[in-house]
Formats: structure tokens, C-alpha cells, sequence
């Protein structure tokens, strides 16, 4: 299956320059109302430079004893709130051996269904099908919100699962960022309208850290947002100022002071730290929260550079869970 996926990704290497393509970009947007062109766009180039290079995939599963000997019939139930959310469980899926059932979410299903069209045309005897109710699943891959995780696992309680709810990602500052560490910061906060879980929502900052100096290297992102995202911003920064709470106004973004992170899109969390020691204190209480952190030269399992929170690898786990690992010991 590796070679499957390879090729996928040199059929992808094109997607949205030709009519077939632009075609699917546009009946994706129509289904969800997030998604914009251009988003929709980079979500397959980071998946083909990332996750479908040749040599990534085949030095990724070298790691593993794979195919497995006893293939199982494995669901994969996807979320919908960035372009292809559920591709990686998918191909992890097949690329063990197993044979895969998806759920799409309806919120992107055009795009998973072009993808999945495309595997098939590459490998029509691929074992992957869609989740009809009909075929038995002995186990299942899982990713919704927290409420729909414990109805995943009340569902699929016999079964062997992983079933991901919310995470959400922060980034940290050390007050000497250059000017493209802060737009690369831009893109991992506002990239798909910051619905993703490494999207970044909290920002750790020094002390005296002045807040209007990061509200204004953001307005970098500010002609790309969605107006479904400016909408947000509208309404609670309306209610915000109703309740005669502090932030610092963007013009598409609000930035608030918190040690937690914030409830609603278009708000940003800023947490000042006083040190090493209290930064790593702060993070080791929301570890369990955390799916990424953004942050230049700092040593955490969880970190990635500035700008690359939305282009995870192929050991980019989500949840900090090996698929792999838990497929090859079904």
C-alpha cells in the first residue's frame, strides 16, 4: 500500500490547478461553509511534501512488523472541521494490512470521497470501504468532540478503539520572535479558522509582555480569515463589551488575559509566565489538554516550529496515540 499512497500523492501534487479538481474545491466549500479555496488547497500539499513522500511513508513503517498477519476489518469515523481530518487514521489503516471502513463527516465529505475515489482508481482491490452498518467492525478509529467520544465509547465498548475528542494548542513567546516566526504564529492561529486542534488558541507570553505588539504583528492574516470568523469576532467582542471585560481588539481577533483557554473562535488567551520553571508548571497542567505546542528551540515532545502546527508529520500523533502501534497489535 505504500506505493498506492505514493502515487496518490503525485496525483495530488496538482490538485486545484486543473477543472476536475477546482470542481471538488468548490462542492467542498459548499458543504461546509468553513473551508476556504485556498485552505482547502494547502490541506492536500502538506498532506502530499508530509505524509505521502515515498520515502517518509516507507522509512515510517519500516518501525513496524507490517502488513499484519490476521488483517481485521477497522472503522475509522471522521471528523469534519478541517479538509481531510480523518486521511492520516485511513491510510495508517491500510498501510497495516487492514481493511478499512470510513465515515466521512458530512461536513467534508466531497473532498474524503474524491480521495477515496482516487485510491481505488490506483488499487481497485484496496479493502476500503464506506461504514453502511452492514459489515461488523472489530475495532475502530474515532475522532469527534468530547460529548461524541463518550457516545463512541459507549458504542464500540467491546471492541478494541481509540476515540479522540477535543485538544487544543498553544504557542510561547519569548519576547525576541522575528517577524516571520510571528507570521508563521498567524497562520497556526487562524489557518481554517482556527477549528482545528492544533490550531493555536493560548499564547504564553513574559511578563510585561506588551499584548498590543503581538495584535499587531497578526494583522498579517487579517485578508484571509473567513467571514463566518469575522462574524464571531462581531458578536463577542459585542458581548465582551457588554459585560465590561478587558481585551485588546485586533479588528478580526480579540486577545484576552486568562489561564485557561477561551470558550469561543476569534478569542485568543494570552497567559503570562514568569519563568522556565512557571512556564513549564503552566504547561504540565494542561498537558492532557494539549495536541501541539508552536515555540522556537524548546525541548517538548509536543512542539513544532513556527507555522508548521497545521502540517503535522507522518509521528505527529494525534493525541499523542501510534495509530500504527495500536493497529499492528490487533
Amino acid at each position: 500500500m505504500v506505493n498506492v499512497f505514493t502515487e496518490l500523492g503525485r496525483r495530488l501534487t496538482a490538485f486545484g490547478t486543473d477543472a476536475a479538481s477546482r470542481q471538488v474545491v468548490e462542492r467542498a466549500c459548499r458543504a461546509n461553509g468553513w473551508f476556504m479555496p485556498d485552505e482547502v488547497i494547502e490541506a492536500i500539499s502538506a498532506l502530499c511534501s508530509q505524509m505521502l513522500d515515498g520515502q517518509k511513508l516507507t522509512e515510517f513503517i519500516s518501525r513496524y512488523n507490517l502488513p499484519v498477519a490476521a488483517p481485521k476489518r477497522v472503522g475509522v469515523v471522521m471528523a469534519g472541521n478541517i479538509p481531510l481530518a480523518g486521511f492520516y487514521d485511513m491510510m495508517c489503516v491500510l498501510v497495516s494490512g487492514h481493511a478499512c471502513l470510513v465515515k466521512p463527516s458530512s461536513k467534508d465529505r466531497p473532498l474524503m470521497e474524491y480521495t477515496v475515489q482516487q485510491i481505488k482508481d490506483i488499487a481497485p482491490t484496496a479493502p476500503l470501504y464506506y461504514m453502511d452498518g452492514a459489515v461488523e467492525m472489530e475495532a475502530v478509529v474515532a475522532t469527534g468532540s468530547d460529548n461524541s467520544g463518550r457516545y463512541f465509547r459507549s458504542r464500540w465498548r467491546a471492541i478494541p478503539s481509540i476515540i479522540r475528542g477535543s485538544r487544543s494548542s498553544v504557542a510561547i513567546l519569548h519576547s525576541n520572535e522575528t517577524v516571520r516566526q510571528l507570521e508563521g504564529l498567524a497562520r497556526d492561529i487562524f489557518s481554517y479558522s482556527g477549528l482545528g486542534c492544533r490550531n493555536v488558541s493560548r499564547v504564553f507570553v513574559p511578563e510585561n509582555y506588551p499584548l498590543q505588539h503581538l495584535a499587531d504583528a497578526l494583522q498579517c492574516y487579517s485578508g484571509a480569515v473567513n467571514p463566518r470568523y469575522r462574524h464571531n469576532y462581531l458578536r463577542h467582542r459585542a458581548i465582551l463589551t457588554m459585560q465590561g471585560a478587558r481585551f485588546v481588539d485586533g479588528g478580526f481577533f480579540l486577545l484576552t488575559e486568562g489561564d485557561g483557554f477561551p470558550l469561543q473562535l476569534s478569542e485568543i488567551a494570552c497567559t503570562h509566565y514568569r519563568d522556565a520553571t512557571h512556564l513549564e508548571m503552566l504547561l504540565a497542567r494542561d498537558e492532557t489538554r494539549l495536541q501541539c505546542i508552536v515555540a522556537d528551540r524548546f525541548t517538548h515532545k509536543l512542539a513544532v516550529p513556527f507555522g508548521e502546527a497545521q502540517r503535522p508529520t507522518l509521528t505527529d500523533f494525534p493525541d499523542g496515540v501510534d495509530v500504527v502501534s495500536f493497529l499492528e497489535k490487533l
